[in-house]
């Protein structure tokens, strides 16, 4: 048992959040087997209210440009209220994790121009040749969410153990409307999150740092 522990650390230490991808396309069946793995995520009264659109080829890049033309002149509408706001040691952590992006892409702080560039990379999936559209059930409120975000965590982590690179994109949820209207999305689906996903390029500039996580006294009490 301590070899099984041992190996998952070891795939879950090696994923983060990739930012620049190979043109590679990954199979249908490893597609197949990193969802269905996924799909094991525990339930509230295993309701498994998570759903998924996965894009490829030319489809991702006719989806990237209808994102990128929304996200140039529309507000964002998201079904999820986004956070109130960051503060202490949330902030703290947002942006250490945006300082060093833009630092390892020699982005400086003053430069709207480049910033502005690189956030519309967000809506090209990073060149990403995949995406994946995670839906939830409206009326499961909260707790359809809170276990569809257990799905979305296995995800990455089995794609990973295929050697398939992932990040979770927030920004694309921000056009629900649009990519509700694109994939046609039934109003009963709140559309969560997106991940793009493919082979990463590990030499680019983008890939080259990892963010800190919370020590442990931050985040457990054991009480005895």
């Amino acid at each position: 048992m301590q070899d099984n522990f041992s190996a998952l650390t070891a795939i879950i230490n090696e994923r983060y959040s990739c930012r620049a991808y190979l043109k590679k396309q990954v199979a249908d069946q490893d597609i197949k087997d990193i969802v269905e793995l996924a799909c094991r995520a525990p339930t509230w009264c295993n309701a498994q209210p998570w759903g998924l659109i996965v894009t490829k080829g030319q489809e991702t890049k006719r989806f990237g440009k209808m994102l990128s033309k929304t996200a140039t002149s529309q507000k964002m509408e998201p079904d999820f209220v986004w956070p109130t706001q960051y503060s202490g040691a949330f902030q703290e952590r947002r942006r250490e994790c945006g300082y060093q992006l833009y630092e390892a892409l020699g982005i400086a702080k003053d430069d709207r121009e480049k910033r502005a560039s690189q956030m519309m990379a967000n809506f090209r999936f990073f060149d990403a040749p995949h995406v994946a559209i995670i839906t939830t059930e409206a009326e499961l409120g909260p707790y359809g969410a809170m276990d569809t975000a257990g799905f979305i965590s296995l995800f990455t982590i089995a794609a990973k153990a295929k050697g398939v690179d992932t990040v979770a994109q927030a920004s694309v949820t921000g056009f629900a409307p649009a990519v509700r209207k694109y994939f046609d999305i039934p109003n009963n689906r709140l559309i969560q999150t997106a991940i793009a996903f493919g082979y990463g390029k590990f030499d680019h500039p983008a890939n080259s740092f990892r963010t800190n996580k919370a020590v442990l006294s931050d985040v457990l009490r054991i009480i005895k």
